[in-house]
């Protein structure tokens, strides 16, 4: 089968078709969301550095607090059924957070994003398990950089889209169009295929003793163990370099802060640029072979960054960075899809994020101390070692996959022989 005709049967599937829908509405919903508050809040306080802070604490708290139980919940109910129900709780919790802001304090800004993103940890799971469903395996890998891709882009557009819609309309009405974003996202999702029926257990077991086979299930798989300790030190790599970027521009290449949104377009164009390549090579390359690439190039480009005071070798340095992200991200993505259970892909997915999330809040904190003790060329090289020693961890399955690959190729030329 060509690509042509492989990516044409892709886009023919009803599941792939309303997931890409909803995803198209729940982004555009999110990013006037994100924006709209940010710049309100901003307005509202003066630009206090603590309620600008508190914006991202209540978008990223929930996903330490509720992803491990929303993956554990999205194994016990039907998937489809709990996005759409995810969908309307948001779109219906931004409207009440909309109603309260006509009469009550501004603060209630903060409700609306600390809801829609404790609905997402139970959503984004169920989203996985149903692409373990409905999606031929052979083309998870090709999903997921559509879908990656499609994320990519709206980095680039989303805040741009957000700050129109809030400058042009105010605060109110940003609110409301996040919320028929959401309603517009859950109507997509109803094109889903039916969820199927769920066989009752003999006996039946617990969320807690759910939880806790979730946990052995992932110790007890190599393959899984590794992926999460390659996911956790990335998590630390970058983590530690998130907040140094405004450092490299202003004290590197001695340019003025403003040019750290250019610093940041660069990379967020590589993004939509790298989702297309992984996309087109998706059907050559493994998924752990695309990582381990992905991990070495970013590897050498955090370093690069880190010792260059040459602008044009930096911003060459960070398209590559930008450029290799989404290799990593699709590859953990499939990976995960390919290598767990259907059962068990809601609490899989649960205790790989916060792995994640937990070492990059780690290392951001950490990352001025370090910055200060250490200094901004040693940090970026900690960064780039962290990024080493990710490839270390699951060279074990590369070359596992490399002795796979080879015993397929002697058996096949032992045929032809023959």
């Amino acid at each position: 089968m060509n690509k042509q005709s492989s990516f044409k049967e892709f886009m023919s599937n009803r599941f792939v078709r309303a997931i890409l829908l909803s995803g198209l509405f729940l982004q555009l919903g999110i990013w006037v969301r994100n924006f709209s508050v940010l710049l309100f809040v901003m307005e509202q306080t003066n630009e206090d550095p603590f309620a600008v802070s508190m914006i991202s604490v209540a978008e990223f708290a929930p996903i330490f607090i509720f992803s491990i139980i929303g993956g554990t919940f999205a194994d016990r109910w039907r998937p489809k059924k709990t996005m759409v129900w995810c969908d309307v709780l948001s779109a219906i919790s931004v409207f009440a957070v909309l109603f309260t802001l006509m009469f009550a304090t501004w603060k209630i800004v903060f409700f609306a994003m600390l809801i829609s993103s404790i609905l997402s940890q139970f959503s984004q799971p169920s989203g996985m398990k149903l692409f373990k469903l409905h999606v031929p395996e052979e083309q998870l890998q090709m999903g997921m950089s559509i879908y990656q891709t499609m994320i990519a882009l709206f980095m680039i557009l989303g805040p741009v889209i957000g700050a129109f819609v809030f400058q042009q309309y105010g605060i109110e009405l940003s609110i409301a169009i996040t919320g028929v974003m959401f309603i517009f996202s859950a109507l997509a999702l109803t094109f889903l295929p039916r969820d199927r029926e769920v066989e009752k257990k003999e006996i039946p077991t617990t969320v807690k003793e759910e939880f806790i086979q979730g946990f052995n299930y992932v110790v007890n798989n190599k393959f899984l163990r590794l992926l999460g300790a390659n996911f956790f030190v990335a998590g630390l790599a970058i983590g530690l370099i998130q907040p140094l970027g405004i450092f490299i521009v202003t004290e590197q290449l001695q340019m003025d802060k403003e040019f750290v949104q250019w610093f940041m377009a660069i990379n967020g164009i590589a993004m939509i640029i790298g989702g297309g390549i992984a996309l087109a090579l998706s059907k050559k390359i493994t998924p752990i072979r695309m990582l381990a690439a992905g991990m070495v190039v970013n590897a050498i480009m955090i370093s690069v960054i880190g010792f260059s005071e040459i602008l044009w070798l930096t911003l060459v340095a960070q398209f590559f960075t930008g450029l290799m992200m989404p290799a990593i991200q699709i590859s953990i993505n499939t990976m995960i899809l390919q290598n767990a259970e259907e059962a068990f892909i809601g609490r899989v997915n649960g205790i790989m994020t916060p792995l994640f999330m937990g070492a990059m809040v780690i290392m951001m904190s950490l990352a001025g101390l370090l910055k200060t003790y250490l200094g901004l060329v040693l940090s970026y090289q900690i960064s780039g070692v962290c990024m080493l020693i990710g490839v270390v961890l699951v060279l074990p399955l590369v070359l596992k996959r490399r002795s796979v690959d080879t015993q397929v190729n002697m058996k096949t030329t032992v045929k032809v022989v023959k």
